[in-house]
């Protein structure tokens, strides 16, 4: 009920000051553990365990500043990153547009991020026991690099032995070229190298976009799974563009929230069927609710992460979201999430 009187204030301010002041909040506020203890909730996952499905998408703490505080909020783990192996300012502003009557957000930041080093030092620091979920690093290349799969080869040697799980992000729209990491034989060698420069054995995920084709879906798991990648996440923003209200509708970028719903939905359908199951997925685009989180596992998803929705309903959604999540598995019979996954698929 806060966050309904404060939204006001930070819709006066442009996004990406929003988010800012957002994230310096978080760091002085005092802040109570709204963890969810439910054993209906808790599953185990790529080796790990997770009191909750719901997770904080990247692009909100890129700089690995408040993960403690973002897991006291009532996530069941949290994706910092995107992070390159040095620092890069990004896109030129303005980057970052709310579009309120659509719920939506559409973002071209291009990875601005302090780099790993600085990342590395922040994480350092924190305690063993603050970190009540699963930490993941998402680790990407910078926009001026010679050699990108070198880059994330970088990353995961700088960023793995902070790292429950490690994000092989090649799924932006706003580094020219990143996607084309997607094709099948620039992603084999990509994920050969990744796995093979890890030396703790951490769990690898793989996130991808919305913009794909049935072909280029076959081809990703393919790879995937025979690379012993631990999950796919599924998706990032999309370049399509819907029908939209608000007159930030032709801004360049991904766009995110409310739109992107129904695509990220039936890519995660696709990705289910192409993989028979075989391989862990986790859902995330237009996420704003218990029934879209729900819906999304029951077509397969382990796992959901939200960021969008933050923007229009504030930092109570996860644990609004898993408080009703609760009452729907038990109401379909349902003894823990996992038993849900994948019904309806």
């Amino acid at each position: 009920m806060l966050y309904q009187f404060v939204r006001p204030m930070l819709f006066k301010a442009d996004a990406e000051t929003a988010h800012n002041l957002s994230i310096t909040a978080l760091k002085f506020a005092p802040i109570p553990t709204l963890g969810s203890k439910s054993d209906v909730l808790a599953q185990n996952f790529a080796g790990l365990r997770f009191a909750n499905p719901v997770g904080l998408a990247p692009g909100y703490d890129k700089n690995a500043e408040v993960p403690v505080e973002i897991l006291r909020l009532g996530f069941g783990f949290t994706e910092v990153g995107t992070l390159t192996p040095l620092p890069q300012e990004g896109n030129p502003k303005p980057r970052l547009f709310r579009l309120v009557e659509d719920k939506a957000v559409i973002n071209r930041m291009g990875f601005n991020n302090a780099g790993q080093d600085a990342a590395i030092a922040r994480l350092r620091n924190i305690p063993d026991d603050a970190l009540t979920g699963p930490l993941g690093i998402n680790i990407g290349a910078n926009k001026d690099s010679a050699d990108r799969i070198a880059d994330y080869v970088i990353g995961v040697r700088n960023m793995e032995p902070l790292a429950d799980y490690l994000t092989v992000n090649i799924s932006s729209p706003n580094t020219p070229g990143l996607r084309a990491l997607q094709d099948k034989a620039a992603l084999d060698d990509l994920l050969a190298q990744v796995m093979a420069a890890r030396t703790q054995g951490t769990p690898v995920f793989l996130k991808v976009a919305p913009d794909l084709q049935p072909a280029d879906i076959d081809d990703i798991v393919t790879v995937a799974m025979s690379r012993g990648i631990a999950a796919l996440i599924i998706s990032n923003t999309t370049t399509a563009r819907p029908a939209l209200a608000s007159l930030y509708a032709g801004e360049t970028g991904g766009l995110s929230g409310a739109p992107l719903r129904d695509m990220a939905q039936q890519r995660l359908v696709d990705f289910r069927k192409a993989s028979g199951g075989q391989i862990g997925l986790i859902g995330v685009g237009g996420i704003a609710s218990a029934q879209d989180a729900y819906a999304r596992i029951r077509a397969g998803a382990s796992l959901v992460q939200i960021y969008s929705a933050l923007v229009y309903q504030g930092p109570g959604l996860a644990r609004r979201i898993n408080k009703q999540l609760q009452q729907f598995l038990q109401a379909d019979g349902f003894v823990n999430i996992s038993d849900a996954v994948g019904v309806d698929g």
